[in-house]
């Protein structure tokens, strides 16, 4: 199996104190911080592709561009969707943006590479 361009998921999220800037230790205040937004987001693009990917293989991110344009206080739902826009090789290339009922919230760009999980751990065990 290989995936396809055009694979699409979201993943949501009611903004908790635990996923604040202040408790991530990314800001002092009371919103959803960025590194859960991106959290959240990466949560997308994993799920868009997981049953197309053959047995023992996985994706991990390589590279991430991610612009938090709107805060989100605590209770407020945040979805994240990623579109897989291109596919080269094992390189997978995501566009994923956030909303809650206000608007969006973060826009950007991943890109995941396809692996084996366990050559993948074996080299990053020795």
């Amino acid at each position: 199996m290989s995936p396809e361009s055009g694979l699409v998921a979201t993943r949501s999220l009611t903004v908790s104190d635990a996923d604040t800037a202040s408790a991530v230790g990314s800001g002092s205040v009371l919103v959803l911080a960025t590194p859960r937004l991106l959290a959240l987001c990466e949560e997308a693009t994993v799920a868009a592709v997981v049953d197309h990917l053959d047995p023992g293989m996985t994706t991990v991110g390589i590279q991430v561009r991610l612009d938090h344009v709107a805060a989100s206080p605590v209770g407020r739902l945040v979805t994240a969707e990623a579109t897989l826009e291109k596919v080269a090789g094992r390189k997978l290339f995501f566009t994923v943006s956030a909303h809650d009922d206000r608007g969006l919230v973060a826009a950007g760009k991943v890109t995941r590479v396809i692996v084996d999980e366990a050559s993948f751990m074996a080299k990053c065990e020795s």
